[in-house]
């Protein structure tokens, strides 16, 4: 008895020892942060998969993570690799007011229409207008003769005047976009600038085309690449890009215009056949990566898809069986969201719907949200009062001039690894 009175007291010190090694344990395992547990390659290919509008949040948990999600270099590779990428429908109206809608979340949440703050104060009763979009960044007109690229996610923006512009046309107020033949919004990657470029006529109407570089904050003549008179005027002014090239349509031609950003030339590719003679008006816009038409009959929509580019083979026919109906983006790779009825008599309520490639309807979505109620505007096909586009969401900044394009990024890198030292001396602590 005695024997195991000892034995049972002799164990209790190792017990003891043994707890005590376990509890410390699991204070050295809460005490570490994630960069122990992973190393910051990994931590950096997780994050480039995270969706854009979780990444602000993400910012907050570091000042190393803050540093990695703010690096220009980090945006480019997010904006291909993401996985969920986010499609945003802008609206601006009376040229002063705008709010967005995030157009997935339409079908999941009530909260997916938000106010939003347009760049730069106010100055003139007709202000801005959407043009078009490019890898997050939005292209805006405000009057009296200045264009701003701004991106509405990180609010950075950034104003450039065509001012040389106006002094050549014949009239006293060059307006965007409904005086100017032709313009569009894009991308360089050979030169990784950021392109505007637009048509127009003179005085004598002679046709022009210039292109303004963000990268040098400089406008260029691109005369040359006018081999022949385009006829600007059979083209829809709005251009769309996709594929290192801005896209316009004609409907007198039936056609499709290309000017291609890297080789600074022109070249023309057809319409599917079935639009020829159409006699009802029809749309260009860009649907999961591809170029795309729609028109509206009364009862129902046709749309095309190039589902290869250049290909005239590939062109496939879709239709929805309701008429004025505008596709603005694909869903889940496949299913067409559309705005139902253009926003047809202007109330505080948006009108989405989901269909399948069969034109069956999937999700009809009526939200109703105050900042809708504010819109005052006729219908958007049918008012100048009122602008919208469909862009996709990143944390691409506004190109600045090179050099401090080159200082921002040695500078990013130094506080990075700054911020990876400051992490270690604060664990070692």
């Amino acid at each position: 008895m005695d024997k195991k009175k000892r034995k049972h007291t002799w164990n209790k010190p190792k017990q003891q020892s043994t707890m005590n090694k376990k509890q410390q344990q699991n204070e050295n395992h809460k005490s570490k942060s994630i960069h122990d547990i992973l190393p910051l390659e990994l931590i950096h290919r997780i994050l480039l998969r995270v969706p854009v509008k979780d990444l602000g949040r993400l910012k907050c948990v570091s000042k190393l993570w803050n540093t990695l999600i703010s690096d220009p270099d980090f945006a480019k590779s997010h904006l291909h690799l993401s996985a969920a990428p986010t499609h945003v429908c802008l609206f601006i109206y009376d040229y002063s007011n705008a709010f967005s809608v995030d157009i997935e979340a339409v079908f999941h949440r009530h909260t997916a229409v938000k106010e939003v703050s347009l760049p730069f104060k106010m100055n003139t009763p007709f202000d801005f207008k959407v043009m078009c979009s490019c890898r997050g960044l939005v292209l805006l007109h405000r009057a009296p003769h200045f264009l701003i690229v701004w991106n509405p996610l990180i609010g950075s923006s950034k104003k450039v005047s065509y001012s040389h512009i106006v002094s050549r046309s014949r009239r006293k107020y060059f307006m965007f976009p409904d005086i100017a033949r032709l313009y569009g919004f894009g991308y360089d990657a050979l030169q990784d600038d950021y392109l505007v470029v637009v048509a127009s006529q003179d005085k004598n109407d002679q046709e022009h085309f210039d292109c303004l570089s963000l990268r040098t904050n400089s406008w260029t003549n691109l005369d040359f690449a006018l081999s022949k008179p385009l006829g600007t005027s059979n083209w829809q002014s709005r251009g769309f890009f996709l594929n290192g090239a801005i896209h316009w349509a004609s409907f007198r031609f039936y056609s499709i215009l290309i000017f291609d950003l890297k080789e600074r030339s022109f070249s023309i590719i057809s319409m599917p056949e079935q639009v020829m003679g159409y006699i009802f008006g029809t749309h260009l816009v860009l649907l999961g990566g591809c170029l795309a038409l729609y028109s509206n009959d009364p009862k129902k929509t046709n749309i095309w898809v190039m589902k290869e580019y250049k290909v005239h083979s590939s062109w496939t026919f879709y239709q929805i069986p309701r008429g004025d109906v505008a596709p603005l983006c694909l869903s889940n790779g496949s299913d067409i969201v559309a705005q139902d009825s253009v926003l047809l008599p202007i109330d505080p309520y948006l009108r989405l719907a989901k269909y399948n490639v069969r034109g069956e309807l999937l999700q009809h979505r009526i939200s109703y949200d105050h900042h809708l109620a504010h819109v005052k505007a006729r219908p958007i096909s049918m008012s100048s009062r009122t602008s919208y586009i469909v862009y996709t969401e990143s944390l691409v900044p506004v190109p600045s001039e090179i050099k401090d394009k080159d200082k921002k990024k040695k500078n990013g890198r130094q506080n990075q690894k700054n911020d990876v030292k400051q992490e270690k001396r604060t664990r070692s602590e």
